[in-house]
């Protein structure tokens, strides 16, 4: 017998960032809350040293929203 894959009930989501975006601005179009961007920089420590500090180009996990 197989085993069969569960679906993870909270897929990860990216997003790429565009020149003049900043973490608070995503929180609040992909999250529903300016205030969620400390749980962006958290989930991007990876690619984020500074958190305004974003490049056009750069390529973001969003968390659960």
């Amino acid at each position: 017998m197989t085993p069969s894959r569960i679906p993870d009930p909270h897929p990860m989501r990216t997003y790429v960032v565009r020149k003049g975006d900043s973490l608070s601005g995503i929180a609040e179009s992909e999250l529903g809350a300016r205030d969620r961007w400390r749980e962006l920089f958290d989930a991007n420590r990876d690619v984020l040293d500074d958190p305004d500090a974003l490049h056009a180009g750069q390529v973001l996990q969003l968390p659960a929203a």
